[in-house]
C-alpha cells in the first residue's frame, strides 16, 4: 500500500470520527435544551398549581370579607330609620315612622283623643226633651199683690233635665176653651228645668177694677203642657178661684218676680 492511499483513508477516517463527534454534540445539546424547555415548563405548571390555591383561598376571604360588610351595610340600613328612609323607605325605618304617625293619629279618634273622644261626647250632650207632666209637682197659690192673682208654680222631680215649652193650658171647670195667654210676657227663651228646679207661670183671675164679665167660681182645674195630650189635675186654694172675662195666664217664667209682673 502506497502512502498516499494510507494517507487518503486515514483523512477521511478522521473526517468521519469528526462527524460523528459533531453530531454527538448536537444531539446532546438538544438534550439539554429540551430538557431545560421541559423543566420550565413543569415548574410553571407547579407555580400555577401552586399559586391557584393560595388566589382563590385570597379571593374567598375577601369575598367573605366584602359580604360581611355588605351584611353589616344592610343590618345598619334596614335596623336604621334615618337609613330606611333614605333608601326610599326601607322596610324597618319606614315602617316606625308609618307607626309613629299611625300612634299619633289614633292619639287624636282618640280622635281616641281618646280623650279627643271623650271630648267629642262632651260637646254632643244629649238634646234636652220636653218635661213629662207625671214628673212634675204642680201646684197653685194666691197672691197679695197685684191684686186678684194666682200663680201657679211647677217642680221637675226627673232625674235629667226637661223643658217646660210655651206657656200652660188652664182648664178651669171642663171649660171648653182654655184661658187666654198675655203675649207679652213670652220670655227669650224657653226655660229649662234642672232636677228639683220650679218653674212660674202667673195668673190673672179678673179685672182689678170690676170690668170683667161673665164672673164666675170655678172649682176645679186641669192643667196640660203644650204638645202633650197628658194632663194633671191641681186642688185649687180654698177649694175655689172667682174668674171673669179677662182671665189670662203668663208664659212660663224661671223667675216669680217675671211672672206676677
Amino acid at each position: 500500500m502506497s502512502i498516499t492511499t494510507f494517507t487518503a483513508r486515514r483523512a477521511r477516517t478522521l473526517r468521519l470520527a469528526a462527524a460523528g463527534l459533531t453530531a454527538a454534540a448536537a444531539l446532546t445539546l438538544t438534550a439539554c435544551n429540551s430538557s431545560e424547555g421541559t423543566g420550565a415548563k413543569s415548574e410553571g405548571t407547579a407555580d400555577t398549581a401552586n399559586s391557584a390555591p393560595a388566589d382563590q383561598a385570597s379571593g374567598s376571604k375577601d369575598g367573605a370579607e366584602a359580604g360581611k360588610d355588605g351584611a353589616s351595610g344592610g343590618a345598619t340600613q334596614a335596623g336604621s330609620p334615618q337609613g330606611g328612609a333614605d333608601k326610599g323607605g326601607s322596610g324597618k325605618g319606614g315602617s316606625e315612622k308609618d307607626g309613629a304617625a299611625n300612634s299619633s293619629g289614633s292619639k287624636g279618634s282618640s280622635a281616641s283623643k281618646g280623650s279627643g273622644g271623650s271630648s267629642g261626647s262632651d260637646n254632643s250632650e244629649q238634646e234636652i226633651g220636653p218635661c213629662d207632666i207625671n214628673k212634675l209637682s204642680i201646684g197653685v197659690k194666691t197672691v197679695k199683690r197685684p191684686l186678684n192673682h194666682a200663680v201657679l208654680e211647677v217642680n221637675n222631680h226627673a232625674g235629667v233635665d226637661c223643658n217646660v215649652v210655651g206657656y200652660p193650658i188652664l182648664n178651669f171647670d171642663d171649660a171648653q176653651a182654655a184661658i187666654p195667654v198675655n203675649e207679652a210676657t213670652k220670655p227669650q227663651a224657653v226655660v229649662t228645668l234642672a232636677p228639683g228646679e220650679t218653674a212660674y207661670a202667673g195668673i190673672r183671675l179678673s179685672a182689678a177694677d170690676g170690668s170683667g164679665k161673665h164672673g164666675y167660681k170655678a172649682t176645679s182645674l186641669k192643667v196640660y203642657l203644650q204638645d202633650s195630650d197628658d194632663s194633671k189635675s191641681v186642688e185649687l186654694p180654698g177649694g175655689s178661684l172667682y174668674l171673669d172675662s179677662t182671665a189670662q195666664v203668663t208664659y212660663w217664667q224661671s223667675d216669680l218676680s217675671n211672672a206676677l209682673d
